[in-house]
């Protein structure tokens, strides 16, 4: 298969400035989770905090329950690369789970799925995918709707 001439991957490389809000406050929760995870301190605790404060603290469950399973199943043994709460740019792992949280939101389950097998065997990915449409659910009622780069 050729990789010359595919389009840029969605939120990918993208200053977190320039990030909608949605998008914006889901990436510090995911970095926040990540920076706790790395020192031994409580995740979901740490991930709820930005959640809070935007009245989406009932998100902090299933996002901690998607990242659980990239971290524990992952392919290299843990986390993709996550960066820290002041990094400039959305890494490529990060754009992935965006854009699943994204497409989960929106109740497209496989294109999810396929997203999270960029990083999980089939049966973690496919464990992960409710806690991504649990996370995306509870992200709208809290009136933070993700955008679909897709489009």
């Amino acid at each position: 298969m050729a990789t010359h001439g595919l389009p840029a991957w969605p939120w990918a490389g993208t200053e977190t400035a320039d990030l909608p809000p949605a998008e914006s406050l889901l990436l510090e929760a995911i970095r926040r989770w990540a920076g706790a995870a790395r020192e031994g301190a409580p995740a979901r605790a740490a991930c709820r905090l930005p959640l809070i404060a935007e009245d989406a603290g009932a998100a902090a469950l299933p996002l901690d329950g998607l990242l659980h399973a990239v971290a524990a199943a992952g392919r290299g043994g843990g986390l993709p690369p996550i960066g820290c709460p002041l990094c400039p740019c959305v890494t490529p792992a990060e754009a992935d789970l965006l854009l699943a949280a994204a497409l989960a939101q929106r109740g497209c389950r496989a294109q999810a799925l396929g997203l999270l097998l960029r990083h999980l065997p089939l049966a973690a990915a496919a464990a992960a995918v409710p806690q991504a449409m649990l996370l995306g659910a509870r992200l709208r009622t809290a009136g933070l709707v993700l955008r679909n780069p897709l489009r």
